[in-house]
C-alpha cells in the first residue's frame, strides 16, 4: 500500500480546520422584535383634553433597525408609576407605512412623531392641588408584544372654571371694554386660586399675546378694559387659569376657551370737556390783552385744543376761533382785544384722529376804557 502523498494530507487537515471554525458555539435565539420603549413622551393639558405627542421606535431592544410596528397602548393612572399597561384607555392602529417602489432600495426607518388626545372623565378631577394623572405609552410589535411602557409624565389633576359664553367687546375712550359673567371660586382650598386669561389676537398680524388677567373673584358680572391701537381689528377669547403653588414652584393648568369675539377697534370718541377756563385781563400802559387758563386734558391721545371767542352783546355773532393751529399747552393769550370791550371764551379739546370734544363752559373777561 502506498503512504498518502503530501498533497492529499494538506487537504485533509485544511477541511477539518473549517469544520472546526464552523462550531463556534451554541445558535442564537431568534430576535423578538421587540420595539425600543419611546423615552421622549411629553404632554400639554387643555381644560379636560391632554395631548399626548411622542417619537416612533426606530430600534428593537436588540439594536436592530425596526422592520414594522404594532399598535400603541395608551396608559393612564392615578398612581404616580405605570409599570405594566393592562388596562389601556385607547389603542391606536399600527402606523401607515408608505410601500416603497420597485427597484427602491430598503432603508431604515425614519423618525416619525406621533400624538394623541385623551379626554379624561370629571371624576379624575380634584381640588386637591398635588393630585396628578400619570400617562406612557407602549408601542408593540406586530405579533402585539411589546417591551415596556416609555417614560412617564405627569399631569395636573387639579378642577378648572368652565369658559364664559357671554364673553362681549364694546370700544370706549379709554380702549375695548370687555365684559363676561364669573362663575366665581370654585374651590375653598387656599393652595388652588383661579384667574381669567384675556387673549389678544391682532387680525392685521396674526400675533397673539395676553391682554391681561383678571382674578376670578365672585360669581357675577366681570370686566376688562384693553388699551389698544385704534383702526385695527381684534379677536378676543378667555380661558379660566387653575394655579398652584407645588414645592417645585408654581403650576398653572387652562381650561377651555370662550367663543371669540371679533371687534373694529374705531376711534370716534373725543377727549374730555377741559374745565376750569379762567380769563384774566393784564396790560394797564401797555397793549391790553387777555390770558386764558385751563386745566389740561389728561386723555392719552389729546392733540392739542382750540380755543373760540364771541363779544358779549353781539346777538346772533357765533364764536370764532382764535388759533390756525391746535394750542398744545393748556394756556392762551389773546392780543386782538380792544378797550372798552367785554369778550366771552371757551376752549375744546382734539384728539389725534380729529375728534373734538364739547366746548368748554364759557369765561368772559372786559378790557377796560384805555385813560
Amino acid at each position: 500500500m502506498k503512504a498518502p502523498s503530501t498533497t492529499f494530507l494538506a487537504l485533509s487537515a485544511l477541511c477539518l480546520l473549517l469544520a472546526s471554525c464552523a462550531q463556534t458555539g451554541a445558535p442564537l435565539p431568534p430576535s423578538l422584535e421587540l420595539p425600543k420603549p419611546p423615552s421622549d413622551l411629553r404632554a400639554a393639558r387643555k381644560g379636560n383634553s391632554v395631548t399626548l405627542t411622542w417619537s416612533e421606535p426606530t430600534l428593537t431592544t436588540d439594536h436592530e433597525s425596526v422592520r414594522s410596528l404594532g399598535p400603541t397602548r395608551i396608559c393612564r393612572s392615578t398612581q404616580a408609576g405605570i409599570t405594566v399597561c393592562s388596562n389601556p384607555v385607547a389603542t391606536l392602529p399600527p402606523p401607515t407605512i408608505t410601500p416603497k417602489k420597485s427597484g427602491q432600495k430598503a432603508q431604515a426607518r425614519q423618525t416619525m412623531s406621533q400624538a394623541f388626545t385623551d379626554t379624561f372623565p370629571a371624576s379624575a378631577l380634584s381640588d386637591n392641588p398635588e393630585a396628578d394623572l400619570t400617562y406612557a405609552v407602549e408601542v408593540l410589535n406586530r405579533s402585539a408584544r411589546g417591551a415596556g411602557p416609555s417614560n412617564r409624565v405627569h399631569i395636573p389633576a387639579i378642577v378648572t372654571l368652565p369658559a364664559p359664553a357671554d364673553l362681549a367687546a364694546q370700544p370706549n375712550e379709554d380702549g375695548v371694554l370687555l365684559t363676561w359673567t364669573s362663575t366665581g371660586q370654585a374651590a375653598a382650598n387656599s393652595g388652588l386660586q383661579f384667574r381669567y386669561r384675556i387673549y389678544r389676537r391682532d387680525e392685521s398680524t396674526g400675533k397673539e399675546t395676553v391682554a391681561g388677567e383678571v382674578p376670578a373673584g365672585a360669581a357675577g358680572p366681570a370686566h376688562f378694559l384693553d388699551a389698544i391701537e385704534w383702526e385695527k381689528t381684534y379677536l378676543y377669547r378667555i380661558t379660566a387659569v387653575s394655579i398652584v403653588m407645588r414645592p417645585g414652584g408654581e403650576v398653572q393648568v387652562e381650561g377651555d376657551d370662550s367663543p371669540a369675539v371679533r371687534i373694529f377697534a374705531h376711534d370716534v370718541f373725543p377727549p374730555a370737556v377741559p374745565v376750569g377756563l379762567q380769563a384774566v385781563y393784564s396790560g394797564e400802559g401797555q397793549k391790553p390783552f387777555v390770558d386764558l387758563i385751563w386745566a389740561p386734558v389728561t386723555s392719552a391721545d389729546l392733540a392739542g385744543y382750540n380755543v373760540f371767542r364771541s363779544e358779549a352783546g353781539a346777538e346772533g355773532k357765533n364764536a370764532v376761533k382764535l388759533n390756525s393751529e391746535l394750542v398744545k399747552a393748556p394756556s392762551y393769550r389773546d392780543s386782538a382785544v380792544s378797550f372798552g370791550k367785554t369778550y366771552v371764551y371757551s376752549v375744546s379739546a382734539v384728539d389725534g384722529r380729529g375728534n373734538e370734544s364739547a366746548k368748554s363752559e364759557e369765561a368772559s373777561e372786559t378790557v377796560p376804557v384805555s385813560n
